[in-house]
């Protein structure tokens, strides 16, 4: 076969089809940072319990949804959270037992009054 038969070969042969150039590699997203209310949730676990516990509560709602990091943070705020509330509820009703029998004793005896 000459090179012209093989000229006539390709000139007859349908064009290739041209593809679409690759887009560019990309990374990603950007891993997702910490959930705010997850720390928020663990740091006022000590000082307002239910300020704990309700955004612990919300952390895990915006954490299930968003996919970002703190699950283990709202956690431990929440528990932590909760653990306070029963001892400050205890303690606070310990307290009032006090003063009810301060009081019953008292009226029972008014001597112990001054």
């Amino acid at each position: 076969m000459s090179t012209v038969d093989q000229h006539r070969q390709q000139a007859q042969q349908p064009p290739r089809p041209v593809h679409p150039p690759h887009p560019p590699y990309t990374y990603g997203a950007a891993p997702a940072g910490t959930n705010v209310l997850a720390v928020v949730s663990l740091v006022t676990a000590f000082v307002f319990p239910i300020a704990a516990v309700i955004c612990g509560h919300i952390a895990f709602g915006q954490i299930k949804r968003t996919g970002e990091n703190g699950r283990g943070l709202a956690l431990a705020g929440v528990i932590v959270g909760y653990c306070f509330l029963a001892l400050g509820l205890l303690i606070g009703l310990l307290y009032a037992v006090v003063i009810a029998i301060g009081i019953a004793a008292s009226v029972a005896d008014p001597s112990l009054a001054t």
